[in-house]
């Protein structure tokens, strides 16, 4: 692939990143899949990009003091040991099905997101259980890396849900989850030679661009726009998906 190409989506992957701390995979996986990769080799591409744009975005939210890490540390450390798994299950599901898993967790997480209410503080931000964050993270990092998106669309409705919390609020949370889940993740998939190494590292190097311009967009919009942008783009990612499955 032309590396302008990937250049281009690697910046679009970082935005989307920065501003709903999904890790880039929702843009990255249909996109691979347009220009002829397999999946499972989609995937691999995806989850090394998260590695960078991941890291990144958490050391600019942290900079900002804007991550909670007393929350954040349990989810992440469920995401890093359920995501072990993910190349085990790339490696025995068909591609069609890892599709429309793809697709239902993208029904899940736009049904979630619309009954999250519009919160404009934490309610319950103070008032959790670290075994329940666990569990969020470990069954979001167990599928989320099977299917190259990181996790962010399950994570993020999930925890503003569980928290009480807008969902911009859960961004930083989301991205910090991301570092370990793609560093697992990617481990697994490489084991099982899932990674095109070359097209993962030119996407995720110019994720760190796109990385930074959507932290800066996330700061400025409001939870209200935040939670409708996050319902169109899980809108777009369905009608890619589903227009690739029928076709």
């Amino acid at each position: 692939m032309d590396i302008v190409i990937l250049a281009i989506y690697g910046v679009l992957a970082g935005i989307l990143a920065g501003v709903f701390g999904i890790g880039g995979g929702t843009l990255i996986v249909p996109a691979m899949i347009f220009f002829g990769f397999d999946i499972k080799n989609a995937i691999g591409i995806s989850a090394m990009q998260m590695i960078f744009s991941s890291i990144y975005g958490t050391y600019l939210n942290m900079k900002a003091k804007i991550l909670n890490l007393e929350i954040a540390k349990f989810v992440a450390f469920g995401g890093l040991c359920g995501a072990a798994f993910s190349g085990f299950i790339v490696n025995v599901l068909q591609p069609i099905y890892l599709e429309i898993i793809f697709i239902l967790v993208c029904i899940y997480s736009l049904i979630k997101n619309i009954k999250q209410k519009n919160t404009t503080i934490a309610t319950k931000n103070s008032d959790y259980n670290s075994a329940i964050l666990f569990a969020i993270g470990f069954i979001t990092g167990i599928f989320a890396i099977s299917l190259g998106i990181g996790g962010g669309l399950i994570i993020v409705p999930a925890i503003a849900y569980y928290l009480g919390i807008p969902t911009k609020q859960a961004v930083p949370i989301s991205l910090f989850f991301v570092i370990f889940s793609s560093l697992s993740g990617s481990i697994s998939l490489a084991i099982n030679n899932y990674i095109n190494y070359k097209e993962g590292a030119i996407v995720g190097i110019f994720s760190l661009v796109g990385v930074y311009l959507g932290i800066q967009i996330n700061k400025k919009i409001s939870n209200k726009n935040h939670k409708n942008a996050i319902t169109i783009l899980y809108v777009v990612v369905l009608y890619i998906m589903i227009k690739n499955i029928i076709s």
